[in-house]
């Protein structure tokens, strides 16, 4: 059976680009290699494949981001960033201060999808973004629990 969820990849086109946006967030930088073609066609069944990946970790989180950029570029989805589409469709962050977390982000040059929102059901504050290559992400700071 399933011991933990480890990791999240997300193939990108600039390792570089994408990686400083997730330092930006808090992450830092672990393992990071090239994966031979041989080693890649095994594993993907791509023949030809050839790519370098970084390992990114959070201090507040135990799944690892893995980003992984190929040497040839297959093509992003077009419908990559769109919340409608079936399949893997965003990743979330809990922010403990979500206005100093969306201005920091802006201050870099990220553009939100909405203003600030708030689900009427919970509380919780949330808001999209793009990330690398128009992942969809999204930042949520949820109301503090009563005091007892």
């Amino acid at each position: 059976m399933i011991a933990r969820i480890d990791h999240l990849n997300i193939v990108v086109s600039d390792l570089e680009q994408a990686k400083g946006f997730f330092v930006l967030l808090g992450f830092s930088e672990g393992l990071s290699a090239e994966l031979d073609s041989a080693f890649l066609e095994a594993l993907s069944g791509i023949a030809g494949a050839r790519g370098r990946f970084v390992t990114l970790h959070h201090p507040g989180a135990n799944v690892a981001l893995e980003l992984l950029q190929f040497d040839r570029d297959a093509g992003a989805d077009p419908a990559l960033g769109r919340a409608d589409r079936i399949g893997l469709r965003h990743l979330a962050f809990a922010v403990t201060d979500i206005d100093a977390t969306v201005k920091r982000l802006m201050e870099h040059g990220v553009e939100f999808l909405s203003p600030v929102q708030t689900w009427q059901h919970t509380g919780k504050r949330l808001v999209y973004c793009h990330g690398p290559d128009g992942i969809l992400l999204e930042l949520a700071e949820y109301p503090h629990a009563p005091a007892s």
